[in-house]
């Protein structure tokens, strides 16, 4: 097949069935949306190029910028399709998690710019934040860029409402699926695709499925974070389910070495979430069923994330003295005291408050007296052991509290009498009116 442009070849991505041998469900059929397959590898490509076309022709006369809040493969799309147009592309962040994104955006020739913000996304809540302040002057009329806004712009929904969802009816010979199983970011894909699939059979179930509180699956928001998107609609799920770190892993792992599926962390969610679910599901079933979920990206940029968690995959000992090695009961017997508590006891003992929070959340906003040692920086430093004596009592702090509670687990395994976890995080300090401090 010919094209003239590589914007013509997204889209009209395969919709393979997986080996039930693999997944081992009796009487459903469970399909995959291989989305990876888009020309610039994920499913963003279908929003970034819904949202930037209507603009492009008067950015290109006035030399516009185009920019958007995206650490991911949103900002990658974006990236290479402002460069086909002889534009630049600025990616605003507050931190920059997975590596190999970002050598890839600076080898596109993107900017990235990322901005002290207090929350690891945007939260439209905090009208103070600096990203929520960023946000805000790019979507004021007269902007000199041209600002996709995929957390509240409709055309990132319409993109898989007029393509994504249409091909799956259409591979599956007109039918909707009983079951469609997505995970959440932007909210853009499971809200366009199931607007689709329900208006050619209402009884479609949908399962949106987030991160665990304490984990970060690239591309996926937390349970907490859903709810700051513009486009994230509840109604829009009959259940929302968490899906951790290592179950995206093992999903992961079983589509590409059972099915030769080379997903990312999200497919690979996506696929753990599916099973679990559907076998829960298939015990009700007295015929058969089909469910389609979207393998959203590729594995391959996220090497230093899967390394990082599973060391032993790649021929190396496994971490002993790592937050990913504790069970649920340590966690949950973790010392944990509330704002009030913390300083008092700051008063009176004066603890090493540590703050596992990105250095430009820290510079925003932090507790006087705090030194700040990213969450993964302080996961490194303990594998070697305490970086610090037993005798210094100490309180550490992040975001809402569920980090810092695994960290306090984890030094009180290894022999630390006295590590406690802010309940609630800085959020909750913000919140009493405790005093923060800006760097």
């Amino acid at each position: 097949m010919r094209y003239d442009s590589i914007t013509e070849v997204i889209g009209n991505t395969p919709l393979v069935r997986i080996d039930p041998a693999v997944h081992g469900l009796r009487r459903i059929d469970l399909y995959a949306k291989l989305e990876m397959l888009n020309p610039f590898g994920s499913v963003k490509d279908r929003a970034a190029w819904n949202m930037a076309r209507p603009g492009l022709p008067g950015a290109v006369r006035r030399g516009e910028t185009v920019v958007e809040l995206s650490s991911g493969n949103t900002a990658k799309a974006l990236a290479l399709i402002a460069g086909m147009h002889g534009l630049p592309f600025k990616s605003v962040t507050n931190r920059m998690r997975i590596p190999e994104i970002k050598d890839l955006l600076l080898l596109l020739g993107a900017e990235i710019e990322e901005l002290p913000g207090q929350t690891e996304c945007l939260d439209p809540t905090l009208t103070e934040d600096p990203l929520t302040l960023f946000h805000r002057e790019l979507t004021r009329p007269g902007s000199a860029h041209l600002h996709t806004d995929q957390y509240f712009n409709d055309r990132n929904t319409e993109a898989h409402a007029t393509g994504t969802g249409p091909e799956i009816v259409a591979d599956l010979d007109g039918r909707a699926p009983d079951w469609f199983i997505a995970c959440i970011g932007t909210a853009g894909s499971s809200t366009g695709v199931a607007r689709v699939l329900r208006a050619h059979d209402p009884d479609v179930r949908v399962v949106g499925l987030v991160g665990r509180k304490a984990d970060f699956i690239p591309g996926i928001r937390t349970v907490d974070e859903v709810h700051e998107v513009g486009l994230f609609d509840p109604d829009t799920y009959d259940t929302i389910e968490a899906v951790g770190t290592d179950e995206a892993i093992d999903g992961m792992l079983t589509l590409a070495r059972r099915c030769g599926i080379l997903a990312g962390p999200t497919g690979g969610a996506a696929y753990y979430g599916a099973v679990r679910h559907l076998r829960a599901a298939e015990e009700e079933l007295t015929g058969r069923a089909t469910a389609v979920f979207i393998v959203c990206d590729r594995g391959e940029s996220y090497l230093s994330y899967v390394r990082r968690h599973r060391p032993e995959l790649f021929n190396r000992p496994p971490v002993k003295n790592s937050v990913a090695t504790l069970t649920p009961a340590e966690v949950q017997s973790a010392a944990a005291v509330d704002t009030a508590a913390a300083q008092r006891w700051i008063a009176e003992q004066q603890p090493l408050v540590i703050d596992l929070r990105s250095p430009f959340a820290y510079a925003a906003l932090h507790i006087e007296g705090s030194i700040n040692i990213v969450d993964e920086l302080f996961d490194e430093l303990l594998r070697g052991g305490l970086p610090f004596g037993k005798q210094q009592p100490v309180l550490l702090a992040c975001p809402v509290g569920e980090q810092s509670a695994r960290y306090a687990a984890l030094l009180t395994r290894m022999g630390h009498p006295d590590a406690r976890s802010l309940a609630g995080g800085i959020i909750a300090w913000r919140d009493a009116g405790a005093p923060l401090v800006r760097e």
